[in-house]
């Protein structure tokens, strides 16, 4: 298999590189510059129609897009440790934070920085007004997830799961766009310094 990868920023690609470190997976990689724009070309775009990284070529010439999907093939080839949750309680509870991270969090993180970063000042289309309102409901979101883990190690189960891979690299991703979590947040702040400090954070 193959995977292809870009260094951060990109916080999509991350997940899969944090997931795969978890699990000790080594997986063949190929660097896609963003700001080279390579995920556009011809040659990418056969691999992955939307253009965006990452993806995962199999050996069949298989091609998984996503970065959740792919963690989820990658938990399916190696189960251990389980990052998807193993009874239904708990995956269906990672499946739910996972899902707001993405939802609550990441949409408003993606709307400052689309429209409002100076990288994406060529993006057609882009609105500033509605990049600068996304602000409030970042911070909103930042509060709901401080609250949330208070009295909590872990996002949503009693191990490392999925859910917290995506709000770290979501996380770090918007103080990158230039929308960081208040600074006086301090269960999520805590948080963050215990996950940063796992060797998977490097990766």
């Amino acid at each position: 298999m193959l995977f292809f990868d870009s260094p951060n920023p990109a916080p999509n690609p991350r997940r899969v590189r944090i997931f795969a470190a978890e699990k000790g997976i080594d997986l063949p990689s190929r660097e896609i510059s963003i700001p080279k724009r390579e995920q556009k070309s011809e040659e990418f775009l056969a691999i992955n129609p939307r253009g965006q990284t990452p993806a995962l070529k199999l050996d069949d010439g298989t091609v998984i897009s996503e970065s959740i999907s792919i963690c989820r093939y990658l938990e399916g080839l190696h189960p251990e440790p389980a990052m998807f949750g193993t009874e239904p309680v708990e995956a269906a509870q990672i499946d739910m934070w996972l899902r707001r991270v993405e939802m609550i969090l990441m949409i408003p993180v993606g709307a400052v920085w689309v429209h409002t970063h100076a990288f994406t000042a060529a993006i057609p289309g882009r609105n500033a007004e509605y990049g600068e309102a996304a602000r409030p409901r970042v911070e909103e979101a930042y509060r709901f997830f401080d609250k949330s883990l208070e009295g909590r190690e872990f996002l949503a189960s009693d191990s490392y799961s999925i859910a917290d891979i995506a709000l770290l690299t979501t996380m770090d991703f918007s103080a990158f766009a230039g929308c960081p979590a208040p600074q006086d947040c301090a269960a999520l702040t805590a948080w963050h310094s215990r996950v940063s400090e796992r060797p998977s954070a490097a990766a």
